[in-house]
């Protein structure tokens, strides 16, 4: 009896079950049985509501494989399970994925590398699968942590570590792709799992040996034969995958795990893997979404502010790559705050540098502060050279506005400065900053073009761009030429006229040119004068060298091809008589090396110029002069003044008339249509700014003020100063008060007689200037001139100099100083400003 139960239990068990037992032979070593695995699949896709049986009676038997240690019939089982997944999708589906996650769980959970690549391997053929209908409950936060894991392992045998390493890359990746498209999974962009995600593609990535990864879309370094199973390879593509289905809203938890394994591991110095990084991710994420990344580098580099120097690098070369290739697409509302941002650190770094120098000469290390010294100056550069990289890939457009925006950024004296605080860093520390902002300056106006000069110089670019270029530096000085010769030169000429020099035959160098157009003619007539004024005015500075006045040859030659008609080479040549003449005169005591250079540059832009308007007399005049110098004053002349030992003459022979230009000769040889040659007669002088004279009067009182500001001693002073002045310049009461009666009235009415005077005024002065000798007119002029400079004088010598003050009047009385006392009640003050 009891056997006859026995025998009758087998037929009594589910046809599930059996279907399932059938498929495992009693060998592990055959495999899969085929025919039962068809006969499973065509039960369960004909009866589809058994699936959930049918995969928890799996799992039961997996995890019973599992902890007996029996290998060959887990594998059997993922490989039935997986035929499963590829033949059945209907709504009944869902209980059974839940059932082969858990086997796959099981399967990550074991220490055995075997199972856990075989886990992976079912993960990822589950991955691809497309359901029809999404899942609300279903969460992956076990496998991200898991295949994280994975990618970090340790394992002794290389190989074997490999292996771990590729299978946890492509289950995180199946992860990415299973979740991503669907909108119930959005959670894995959040930063839990952002923060194991991105950090383990990077670990494997940095691993690499070929870190000079182009960084092009489409070519992942490594990718060859072998290299679904390089973990670099891998985790790259997985990696771009990731940040090519980044949504706008993600791209910031997308970025911010990438900067910080970046500081864990100490990778921004050396930068090359940082850089080969954020290459990625520009040409991986949608155009449009590039400014998010460039925002999120610049909020790391100011938490970074007060880290090394090298670190600050490597943030602002990352940066430098990143605007790079956004601003070939859209760089979106960020152009101004890349620009904020770096004049900040680069405010920052000077700081930094003047700080070491200053305590470097009152301490004993000198090699440690020198080298912190030039660790800041490549953080100066790294930022030089992002701002005129972005900036010079921008369009024109816009260009032309971050000029703008940088040369308001920099500091000028006798110009409010809201952006950089002069006073903080000094003399230095400002020459510092303008000499910076200027080369960013040149890189940003290299390769400008603009039909309009009116529209690439305005006024507001143009007076502190001249202000600078009369700066006691050479080197600023230097930089505001090239800036200009950026901008005029729209023919590329410049590299043709480099180097001062007697220039043979100008029509070989085969120089473009166009004809000027009305805009530029209407832009010389307002600005040329302003153009020749600082063209003279930089000639005559004693610490020009040979660089000075190589550029101040090519500014002349730009400005005879690009903006040059008749009028302006009328002028051109006035200004040229005017340098030869006032090194002749040399009112200031020039020294001569400065005087023969000048010379040189008049010789040879007179003969650029010559051949240029195609003149032959002109032509003749200069080629004598020239010959004339090369046997009696060569050093004149430009091929030997700048030699490095060229002997100078202890004076300029004044009288020799035919070693220098004349006025007579030239106006004769340009006498005909065309050229007003009268006007070469008249000569050319400077009109001095104001600027220009309080620059000048702020040099010179500099030191003075210093001292004298020293011994201020409170703010009560300087009230008292301007008190004082006031009271004095304000006119007694009595002498306002004006009776007012009915003829007042009646004058203030009729303003007939007014008008008569006012016209009578106009009419003198314009006859004055239409018939007196020029000499008459430029000496009225020059005395309202200095009147004005005497004026500048007294009010800064008032503000210098030491206020009276209710603590003490100081008096020296044979020779002895006495301190008398002025009460406050006693000191007047004016009505204005009493209460």
């Amino acid at each position: 009896m009891p056997a006859g139960v026995c025998g009758c239990c087998g037929p009594l068990r589910p046809r599930y079950k059996r279907l399932v037992d059938n498929i495992f032979p009693e060998d592990p070593k055959d495999g899969l049985s085929k025919s039962d695995m068809e006969k499973l699949t065509f039960y369960a896709v004909s009866a589809p509501e058994k699936l959930d049986r049918i995969g928890s009676y799996l799992a039961e038997r997996l995890s019973r494989d599992v902890v007996r240690h029996r290998y060959g019939y887990v594998v059997i089982a993922m490989e039935a399970l997986d035929q499963l997944l590829m033949a059945c999708h209907s709504q009944s589906i869902k209980p059974f994925v839940e059932s082969f996650l858990h086997m796959v769980a099981k399967l990550l959970e074991s220490r055995e590398p075997d199972l856990q690549v075989l886990g992976t391997n079912s993960f990822v053929k589950f991955a691809n699968i497309e359901e029809d209908t999404p899942s609300y409950h279903r969460r992956y936060d076990f496998f991200v942590s898991q295949f994280s894991a994975m990618c970090h392992s340790t394992h002794d045998d290389p190989e074997t570590r490999s292996r771990i390493r590729v299978a946890g890359i492509k289950g995180l990746q199946g992860v990415v792709r299973k979740t991503v498209n669907d909108e119930l999974q959005a959670i894995i962009w959040e930063p839990q799992h952002m923060d194991k995600l991105i950090p383990s593609m990077l670990f494997n990535m940095q691993d690499s040996d070929d870190l000079d990864r182009a960084g092009q879309p489409g070519t992942p370094s490594g990718a060859g034969q072998d290299g679904e199973e390089n973990p670099a390879s891998l985790a790259e593509s997985c990696f771009r995958e990731l940040l090519g289905r980044a949504a706008y809203g993600n791209m910031n938890n997308a970025v911010r795990p990438v900067l910080v394994h970046l500081d864990n591991h100490n990778l921004w110095d050396p930068n090359e893997f940082a850089v080969s990084c954020f290459r990625i991710i520009m040409y991986s994420i949608q155009a449009q979404h590039s400014h998010h990344v460039i925002h999120q580098v610049l909020n790391h580099l100011d938490a970074h502010k007060k880290t090394t120097p090298r670190v600050r690098a490597g943030i602002v070369q990352v940066l430098l790559e990143t605007v790079a290739i956004a601003a070939k697409g859209s760089v979106g509302p960020t152009v101004l705050e890349v620009f904020n941002t770096l004049l900040k650190h680069l405010r920052m770094s000077v700081d930094f540098e003047l700080g070491e120098s200053s305590r470097r000469n009152s301490s004993i290390s000198v090699s440690s502060g020198r080298g912190k010294e030039s660790e800041e100056r490549i953080v100066q550069n790294a930022i030089i050279q992002t701002i005129g990289f972005f900036g010079g890939n921008l369009p024109d457009y816009q260009r032309a506005e971050v000029m703008m925006f940088i040369m308001g950024k920099v500091p000028v004296y006798g110009t409010p400065c809201h952006t950089l605080d002069t006073v903080k860093i000094g003399h230095q520390g400002t020459k510092r900053i303008q000499a910076m902002l200027l080369s960013s300056l040149i890189m940003v106006t290299s390769g400008f073009k603009s039909k309009s000069m009116a529209a690439a110089l305005p006024p507001p670019f143009l007076e502190p761009l001249f202000s600078i270029s009369l700066m006691e530096d050479s080197e600023l000085r230097q930089l505001v030429l090239e800036i200009l010769h950026n901008i005029i030169d729209r023919h590329d000429n410049r590299a043709k006229l480099r180097g001062i020099r007697i220039i043979p035959n100008v029509a070989a160098l085969k120089i473009k040119r166009e004809k000027i157009s009305k805009q530029d003619v209407a832009f010389m007539k307002k600005h040329g004068q302003q153009l020749y004024r600082h063209i003279y005015l930089g000639c005559k500075e004693e610490d020009n060298v040979q660089k000075n006045f190589e550029l101040l040859f090519t500014t002349l030659a730009i400005l005879t091809i690009e903006l040059a008609n008749e009028e302006v080479v009328i002028d051109l040549i006035r200004l040229a008589i005017a340098l030869q003449d006032m090194v002749l005169a040399n009112e200031e005591n020039m020294p001569m090396f400065i005087r023969c250079g000048v010379m040189a540059l008049v010789a040879a832009y007179l003969n650029f110029l010559s051949q240029m308007i195609a003149n032959p007399p002109f032509c003749q005049h200069v080629s004598k002069v020239v010959e004339l110098r090369n046997m009696d004053a060569p050093y004149l002349l430009p091929e030997h003044i700048f030699r490095d030992k060229c002997l100078l003459p202890e004076s300029l022979d004044k009288d020799d008339r035919l070693l220098y230009f004349q006025v007579s000769d030239m106006a004769e040889c340009l006498a005909g249509p065309g050229y007003n040659a009268e006007r070469l007669s008249i000569p050319y002088v400077p009109q001095v700014t104001v600027l220009y004279t309080v620059g000048k009067i702020l040099n010179r009182c500099k030191q003075t003020s210093r001292d004298r500001l020293s011994r201020r001693k409170s703010l009560v002073d300087t009230v008292s100063l301007q008190v004082d002045i006031m009271s004095n310049s304000l006119p007694d009461k009595s002498q306002l008060a004006e009776e007012i009666t009915f003829e007042t009235l009646k004058k203030a009415i009729d303003t007939t007689a007014v008008e008569e005077q006012e016209r009578e005024k106009r009419r003198q002065v314009i006859e004055k200037f239409q018939k007196a000798p020029f000499e008459e007119i430029a000496a009225h002029c020059e005395s309202k001139a200095n009147l004005l400079h005497d004026r500048l004088a007294q009010i800064f010598e008032l503000t210098i100099r030491p206020p009276p003050s209710p603590s003490g009047v100081v008096s020296i009385s044979a020779g002895h100083t006495q301190h008398q006392s002025v009460p406050v009640y006693e000191m007047k003050f004016p009505d204005l400003c009493v209460y």
